[in-house]
C-alpha cells in the first residue's frame, strides 16, 4: 500500500467525520467537526508539497535533494490559526450556553423530552 493512498484515505475520513459532526444539533460536535475539517485541510496542504522521505527541508550545498519547506510553513501557520479560532468558538459556545441554558445550534430551547413528543 502506498503512502499516497494512506494520506488520501486520511483526508477522506477526516473530511467525512468533520461534515458528519458539523451537521449535528449541539455545539460541541459542531466544534469538533470544524476541527476535523481543519485537520483534513492541513493534511491536504501538506500532501500537496510532494510526499518525500528522508530529505531535509532546508536547502544545503551538501544535500543532493531536499523537501519543499513551503507546505510545512503553511501547515504550521494554519495550525496556529485553527487553534486560536477553536478557542474562540469554544468560548462563544460556552457563553451562549450560559446565556440561553441550551447548547442547541438551531436555538431550540425546548428540553429533549418535549422534542421527542413532537
Amino acid at each position: 500500500m502506498s503512502i499516497e493512498f494512506l494520506v488520501a484515505s486520511t483526508v477522506a475520513v477526516l473530511t467525512a467525520a468533520g461534515i458528519f459532526l458539523c451537521l449535528r444539533g449541539r455545539t460541541f460536535p459542531v466544534v469538533l467537526g470544524l476541527t476535523m475539517l481543519s485537520y483534513a485541510t492541513n493534511v491536504f496542504l501538506f500532501s500537496m508539497g510532494r510526499l518525500v522521505v528522508n530529505r531535509p527541508p532546508i536547502f544545503d550545498e551538501a544535500a543532493t535533494d531536499y523537501a519543499d519547506p513551503l507546505p510545512q510553513a503553511l501547515v504550521l501557520t494554519a495550525i496556529v490559526i485553527a487553534f486560536g479560532m477553536t478557542a474562540l468558538v469554544v468560548v462563544l459556545s460556552l457563553r451562549t450556553y450560559l446565556e440561553t441554558g441550551t447548547d442547541h445550534v438551531d436555538g431550540d430551547s425546548a428540553p429533549e423530552e418535549e422534542c421527542e413528543e413532537r
